[in-house]
């Protein structure tokens, strides 16, 4: 039996685990972090909880860092006391980002988790099954409920043979999405197995889970053998290691040879525009920035230092550090590499998410920047015309050190031999732990004047129509619905205020438009509408601006969830030309959605502007369907 499927037996409270069928599953642990957090936590008010009923829920606070003025520091105030109040551990700011630091510090094998990133997958590089929702599945799971998702397929990938000098984990990635693109991963669970896994550690493994999510997989599985447990013994964690190792019995299988990978990158604007370096070396780059949690580990670090100790990097090259948490940055200081780092022209910033959700850190427009990170969606880094490549340590302080794409290979230098820490700085005092219940039930909620409450949306009507205020293309993403950057990260709290930058990246006229449609709206996608971040801020700002259904040819699973969760209908077309037959500004319709919806799951949308009917598919369980009609999963368990 595969490790995931043996993961999901043991935590399976209803359901039949064969794909496509929808499960329920008991969950462990909970996951959350500033940029979404807030919502969780106000979510937790909504619904009432007295006490978390996990056995580990953790906040962090490692996105929205930059303190320009008020906002920041109240969400942070406002998610202290949360984490007080309903018995949560509190990560301080600066402690880390949540996905290297949880690993760290509470991540253990065989334990299933819910968090409200979509990297939160990256945790199954411990042998748990770690999955990013949104920010309502993590709040009802905090108050001790089922986890629902689509059983997944699972998907072996075996890895044989040893990485080359100058090839590292992000390459093989990088490689998967080489070949499958950023959905090949859809509804499936990767689990990589076999003798390859031997040459790759547990922060290795960290950086392919944690881009599994870029495919749009499920989640992303690895055994926990003995890399796991070294890793976990470092940490001064053996006792939370139990072995888990893969039996077999996958969907389907694919398999790379480590030994013939080469450098990688990721062109502008999608982690699946991958080439070879080689193909595009010789581009000017004037950023380079090393960090993130596609790239925590110490070694990531480490290799950029050796390779710049004793050099200094060009002087048109913005050469950024994000240390991934504090711990590491510790490490990294101990062993020398701060310095090797500074001493070669590196702007050391603080442990946290940074310049990845585009807060700080935002490169010159007509300039290329070299990223270790995740995602390269266009406006992302807080630019709106920006050119971000993602690509390996080795290949980001290569092009630091040259001024343009360089393979590392061709770099002219030795390869560096790292000699690295055997035992973790660990220093747990950044980590608050959840109060006494009978001192957590006097704590008050602390809300500045930007932090607002849940907005109230009404049931779902009978019947809708209104204009198609957008027609989209292909791989939307949810930072193009909801955008990340300084600019709108701190109205996390205040949907009010976030709504006015929805979809700015794309039409800064939606929200003008959208507010003068008395009775809604609707918008039409393409492939894998939703693409991204796990952030549901992109689902409820549109549905406070009268959103009221998405028609697409696909969805990605979390923005797909997310939209039922908050009342929004999302219906894919059963006939893919027909997205092509509607306009912009045409008029849909749709009639008796109490009788139509629970009986069946397709719909027939009638565009009046045009005289013709499309059949479209909702892929709604009866679960969903009951929470759509009733405006969302807040108000339907208010009722009840």
């Amino acid at each position: 039996m595969s490790v995931a499927r043996a993961l999901i037996e043991s935590h399976l409270l209803s359901g039949e685990p064969a794909p496509g069928n929808e499960i329920a599953l008991r969950v462990d642990q909970t996951l959350t972090q500033d940029a979404t957090g807030t919502l969780v936590m106000q979510e937790l008010e909504s619904l009432g909880l007295e006490r978390a009923r996990t056995e580990v829920s953790v906040q962090y606070v490692d996105h929205n860092l930059l303190q320009a003025d008020e906002k920041n520091a109240e969400d942070h105030a406002f998610l202290r006391s949360a984490c007080r109040r309903y018995g949560l551990w509190f990560s301080k700011p600066g402690n880390g980002v949540s996905h290297p630091t949880h690993m760290q510090r509470f991540g253990r094998p065989g334990r299933t988790m819910a968090g409200s990133d979509s990297h939160t997958c990256a945790a199954g590089s411990l042998g748990m099954l770690a999955i990013g929702v949104g920010g309502l599945e993590v709040a009802q799971a905090i108050a001790g409920e089922p986890l629902y998702l689509r059983m997944p397929e699972i998907w072996g990938v075996r890895l044989t043979g040893r990485l080359p000098d100058w090839v590292s984990a992000k390459d093989v990635v990088l490689e998967m999405l080489r070949r499958h693109g950023v959905k090949g991963g859809l509804n499936r669970i990767i689990e990589y197995h076999g003798p390859g896994l031997d040459t790759l550690t547990a922060m290795d493994r960290h950086v392919i889970a944690n881009m599994g999510a870029e495919l749009g997989a499920t989640t992303t599985v690895f055994p926990a053998d003995g890399a796991v447990r070294e890793f976990l013994r470092a940490e001064d964690r053996e006792e939370d290691f139990t072995e888990l190792l893969p039996g077999g019995g996958y969907d389907l299988e694919d398999e790379i040879d480590l030994s013939t990978l080469e450098p990688l990158i990721a062109k502008p604007s999608s982690p699946g525009n991958v080439v070879p370096v080689r193909e595009v070396a010789g581009t000017e780059v004037g950023q380079v920035v090393i960090g993130s949690s596609a790239n925590p580990g110490l070694r990531d670090f480490a290799m950029a230092a050796a390779m710049v100790r004793g050099r200094q990097t060009v002087d048109s090259v913005s050469f950024d550090v994000n240390p991934s948490s504090r711990e590491i940055f510790a490490d990294l200081t101990k062993m020398g590499a701060t310095f090797d780092l500074i001493s070669a022209g590196a702007r050391i910033h603080q442990a946290g998410c940074m310049g990845c959700i585009g807060m700080g850190q935002a490169p010159a427009a007509g300039h290329n920047s070299l990223r270790t990170f995740p995602r390269n969606f266009p406006g992302r880094s807080g630019t709106k015309e920006d050119s971000v490549w993602l690509c390996s340590p080795e290949t980001a302080a290569a092009a630091a050190l040259t001024g343009v794409i360089t393979d590392p290979r061709e770099l002219g230098v030795p390869y560096p031999e790292l000699s690295l820490p055997g035992h973790a700085s660990v220093n747990t005092h950044m980590l608050v732990p959840p109060l006494p219940p009978d001192e957590a039930a006097r704590e008050e909620l602390v809300k500045g004047p930007n932090i607002s409450s849940l907005p109230d949306f009404p049931e779902l009507p009978d019947e809708m129509a209104g204009p198609v205020l957008l027609k989209l293309g292909d791989n939307i993403s949810t930072d193009e619905i909801s955008p990340a950057g300084a600019r709108s990260l701190p109205f996390r709290s205040n949907v009010p205020k976030l709504a006015e930058f929805t979809f700015s990246q794309v039409d800064e006229d939606y929200t003008r438009r959208a507010h003068e449609e008395e009775h809604g709206h609707f918008i039409v996608g393409g492939d894998n509408y939703g693409q991204g971040s796990s952030r549901e801020h992109a689902a409820i700002t549109p549905r406070y601006l009268g959103l009221r259904a998405v028609l697409a040819k696909s969805f990605a699973r979390i923005h797909w969830q997310n939209l039922a969760n908050f009342g929004i209908l999302a219906l894919e077309f059963t006939d893919p030309a027909d997205y092509d037959r509607i306009g912009r500004d045409d008029v849909l319709r749709v009639q008796k959605l109490r009788e139509n919806l629970p009986g069946d799951d397709k719909l027939t949308v009638h565009n009046v502007t045009k005289d013709e009917d499309y059949l479209l598919c909702h892929r709604l369980s009866p679960r969903q369907v009951e929470a759509v009609l009733a405006g969302g999963r807040i108000p339907l368990l208010a009722r009840r």
